[in-house]
């Protein structure tokens, strides 16, 4: 069962929410956000110009759709393919981008801090509640982040202290979940101390039987006048407690029968639970050289997981030991530090640069166990009643060190150049040990201890030419390249896998055209792009148990291409379409005894085609609605393309009323109840967790209007 603290945090919260719906309403001052992006340098840049394929998404637009999890807030973005779930918990994602779904090939961005970055992607905690937008870059960002990516940066930003709405949100959904959110800011930008205050929490119900999740987050934002400069705190915790999905199992090249659908074979007790609080200042302050910015995070995490996955060839009588279970505990600390000086050098050029550094201390504890279960996991023991097979502990710490400098350059008012180049220092030491506990006495195996260093230089290169321009309309070309590298990930599974990998590394370059048309009100992006990949690190099986390897060569290339709409007012359509083609180039794989040799194979669980199409209707006040459907082609689930996943379409749908402050709304979310795989196990091997099943939401939204 899970912890009972997020439900009386529910209702503490409506208590709350209901007694500050007294506090009068600010008066409306509706903006429009200015086509801008500040991933890709730290500083804003016109979309127009930038060199980079770039997405921004405007959280009015998600709050139009009811886009509530990263899914469905990015189903209309060209190339993005989110997988709901994964071994992150129900609760979290696996993003796919450029072709790759690789946990931690790209980089998650919070505020302008990296959240999981030195070790994967913090998804399972990520809320998009008073988001203010989106923003999504293709590819690596070596300058700006470094080792931290390759196939691009998704960037949530909140609004800023003081800044948005008064909002407050309370849903009920299907089989029982709830939802509600309140934004509340507390003193308007430009007063002495601007501050805002969010709080969000979340109880989801799914299908499957034992399977959701819990969560509570509060977000707190200050920003004042501090000396010289401008001063800035946020303090960010989260709560969160899952119920663990099972993935199917996959046998003779498809998805087994011998297991049914929304079949867990979780031990008794199972959970993925994690409390994640960070705290975060910065400052920017005027000099003589231009705008000096520095920030400062610290962030700590703390896990508590039971999981259980059944063996290849499992026994299904529900007495044979089928399955491999453990309870485990994960402490990641991180730290980043950034600080860049932003100089303008003439009128048209922009000079940013400066150091930063990334830290992050992990380790975790496991005690490893064996049962037996029924394939519908209906006799599934209590695992504290079960004895432990062996132990393990593994703990790694590394560092993320990088100067940088990042030059913008408008050669003429068409024409601009983008150069960036990095130094990358990166160390990394790792220990772990594993004891047996089967045998008469304990025994040590897998001890291990590694170092590993790396100084590497990155960077990019990009340029922009307006061909022609009318008033908003444009036509923008614009091309790039880009060279990075990252240390090998490391999952913290239940095994003591002390050995470091080799960093992986990639080259990649992009083509594009980009304008507006219509008086601005038809915008669009198409683009290519090829990259070269080596030593991408890929899930095996090791000796009958999960692991890592390095896996050669790779190959990927492909075409976006993302257009939107605005056919009049208050009516958009909008549409994507991507090819990615992601192919081994030389990396040989045993299977069983045999030596494979993988080259042209493409990457298993990517699709070669993906597509949306939407249409978003409504008004200030008056009828709202909007409908989504999402076209994914079909995938090999193996390495050895012999498995192929059909091809499958979801729809998500919303409608609703506006009046002065109040909106009613009715969501529903993977309409045509598909449930294919969506991503497969990095522990369970050759098991593919499904898409989550049609689901309803019915919310009511005050809004109380901005300072």
């Amino acid at each position: 069962m899970r912890q009972i603290l997020p439900r009386n945090v529910f209702h503490l919260a409506i208590f709350t929410s209901l007694g500050l719906v007294g506090i009068p309403a600010h008066a409306e001052d509706p903006t429009t956000l200015e086509p801008v992006e500040v991933t890709t340098s730290k500083v804003p840049v016109a979309l127009s110009n930038v060199a980079a394929n770039v997405s921004v998404v405007s959280g009015e637009e998600l709050r139009r759709r009811g886009a509530n999890d990263l899914r469905t807030a990015l189903s209309l973005v060209a190339g993005v393919d989110i997988a709901p779930g994964g071994d992150g918990g129900p609760a979290s994602s696996v993003p796919a981008l450029w072709g790759l779904r690789e946990f931690d090939a790209f980089l998650l961005v919070v505020d302008g801090i990296p959240s999981g970055g030195a070790f994967t992607p913090a998804l399972a905690t990520l809320n998009l509640a008073n988001v203010e937008r989106i923003e999504i870059l293709k590819g690596a960002a070596p300058v700006s982040y470094g080792a931290t990516s390759f196939v691009g940066v998704i960037h949530v930003i909140h609004y800023a202290a003081g800044a948005g709405a008064t909002r407050f949100e309370f849903g009920i959904g299907s089989r029982g979940s709830a939802h509600l959110a309140a934004a509340i800011p507390l003193a308007e930008p430009g007063a002495a101390w601007a501050q805002s205050i969010l709080f969000d929490a979340d109880k989801t119900e799914l299908k499957s039987d034992r399977s959701g999740w819990d969560r509570a987050h509060v977000l707190y934002r200050g920003a004042g006048q501090l000396g010289e400069g401008e001063f800035t705190v946020d303090a960010d915790y989260t709560s969160l407690s899952q119920d663990p999905v099972s993935p199917h199992p996959r046998e003779a090249g498809v998805l087994t029968d011998r297991f049914p659908l929304d079949g867990n074979i979780n031990p008794r007790g199972a959970k993925q639970d994690e409390d994640r609080g960070q705290l975060a200042f910065g400052y920017v302050m005027p000099t003589g050289i231009g705008d000096w910015s520095t920030r400062l995070a610290v962030a700590r995490s703390n896990a508590d997981t039971v999981r259980g996955f059944l063996r290849e060839d499992f026994a299904d009588d529900g007495i044979t030991p089928n399955a491999d279970g453990y309870q485990q505990n994960v402490h990641r600390t991180e730290l980043y530090l950034d600080s860049h000086v932003a100089t303008p050098l003439s009128d048209g050029t922009m000079l940013v640069w400066g150091v930063d550094h990334l830290y992050g201390k992990g380790d975790q504890d496991s005690q490893n166990f064996e049962y037996a279960t029924f394939a519908d996991g209906s006799n599934v023991p209590d695992w504290r009643t079960l004895p432990i097979d062996e132990t393990t502990h593994l703990d790694d710490k590394r560092n993320f060190t990088g100067v940088y400098a990042d030059l913008n350059v408008a050669v003429t008012d068409a024409w601009r150049i983008e150069a960036g180049l990095r130094y990358n220092h990166t160390s990394e030491k790792r220990n772990g040990f594993g004891v047996d506990l089967t045998g008469d006495e304990p025994e040590l195996f897998e001890v291990g201890s590694e170092h590993r260093s790396d100084n590497r230089l990155s960077g990019a290169l990009g340029t922009s030419f307006r061909f022609w321009q009318d008033g908003s309309d444009y036509l923008t070309g614009y091309a790039s390249y880009r060279n990075t590298f990252k240390p090998a990930v490391i999952d913290f599974g239940p095994e003591p896998e002390s050995e470091i990998l080799e960093p992986e590394d990639a080259q990649s370059g992009e083509l594009g055209l980009k304008g507006h048309n219509l008086d601005g009100r038809f915008e669009w992006d198409v683009s290519v792009f090829r990259m070269n990949f080596h030593n991408l690190v890929v899930s095996q099986n090791v000796d009958g148990l999960p692991g890592l390897a390095n896996a050669g060569n790779e190959r990927f290339k492909g075409a976006e291409t993302e257009l939107r709409w605005n056919v009049a007012d208050g009516l958009s359509v909008l549409g994507s379409y991507a090819y990615h083609d992601a192919r081994f180039a030389d990396y040989s794989q045993l299977f069983g005894d045999t030596l494979t040799q993988l080259d042209g194979k493409l990457l298993e669980m990517s699709p070669q085609h993906i597509g949306s199409a939407g249409v978003i209707y409504g008004h200030q006040k008056g009828l709202r609605a909007n409908l989504v459907a999402g076209h994914v082609g079909s995938r090999y689930l193996n390495k050895r393309n012999t498995s192929l996943a059909d091809s499958y379409t979801t729809v998500d749908a919303g409608i609703g009323y506006a009046f002065d402050r109040w909106e009613l709304r009715l969501d529903g979310y993977n309409l045509s109840d598909r449930r294919d795989p969506v991503a497969e196990s990095e522990l369970g091997d050759a098991q593919y967790y499904r898409l989550q099943a049609r689901s309803y939401f019915l919310t009511a939204r005050l809004d109380l209007g901005s300072h």
